[in-house]
C-alpha cells in the first residue's frame, strides 16, 4: 500500500512539474527555438547559405537592422540570395541570454543579444546589437523565423534619415 501511495505521489510531482514548464512558455517549442537560434548564427558565422535560408520562414521574413534605418519589405531569400548578401565577409557572431516564450501555439517570441566582430579581410570590427525574432512552426514541423528586428546596443547613436533608407 505504501509503495502504491508513493508512486501516486511521484506520478503527481512528475505532472506538476510538466505543467509549470509549460506555462510558464518554456514549452518544447520554446526549447527547439533556443536550439535553432544558435543554429542560425553558427550557419551565418561559417557561410552555410542553405541552412540560414532554410532557417527562415518559406512565406518570407519581416527584417529590421540596427543601422536605424526603415523596416525592409517581406522577403524570402534563397541560398543564392545568402551567398551574394555574404560575399566575403566573416562573421563570429555569438548568442547571449536568450530569451525565448511560445506565446501562442506555434509561435515563439525570442530576444538576445548578439555580439562578436564582423567585416571582410580587409577589416574586422566590433558589432553588438539586441536582436528580437518571431518565430513559426511551418507545415513540415520545422520551426523558421518570420520576423527579425535589430537595435543598436553599442551605447546610443543615432541615424539620419537618408534617400537610400527608401530604397528596396
Amino acid at each position: 500500500m505504501a509503495s502504491s501511495h508513493l508512486r501516486t505521489a511521484i506520478l503527481l510531482t512528475i505532472l506538476l512539474l510538466s505543467g509549470h514548464s509549460m506555462a510558464d512558455g518554456h514549452g518544447s517549442g520554446a526549447h527547439a527555438v533556443v536550439a535553432a537560434i544558435g543554429d542560425y548564427w553558427d550557419a551565418r558565422n561559417t557561410a552555410d547559405h542553405k541552412a540560414v535560408a532554410n532557417l527562415e520562414s518559406s512565406t518570407g521574413m519581416f527584417g529590421t537592422n540596427s543601422d536605424g534605418s526603415f523596416h525592409k519589405p517581406v522577403s524570402t531569400a534563397t541560398p543564392d540570395d545568402w551567398k551574394r548578401n555574404m560575399a566575403g565577409q566573416q562573421n563570429n557572431m555569438q548568442v547571449f541570454y536568450p530569451e525565448v516564450a511560445e506565446i501562442a501555439e506555434g509561435v515563439v517570441y525570442a530576444r538576445y543579444y548578439l555580439e562578436g566582430m564582423v567585416g571582410d579581410d580587409a577589416e574586422q570590427y566590433p558589432y553588438r546589437t539586441r536582436v528580437t525574432n518571431v518565430w513559426v512552426l511551418e507545415e513540415d514541423g520545422q520551426w523558421r523565423i518570420k520576423a527579425m528586428h535589430f537595435s543598436n546596443a553599442g551605447y546610443g547613436g543615432t541615424h539620419r534619415t537618408q534617400s537610400t533608407d527608401f530604397e528596396d
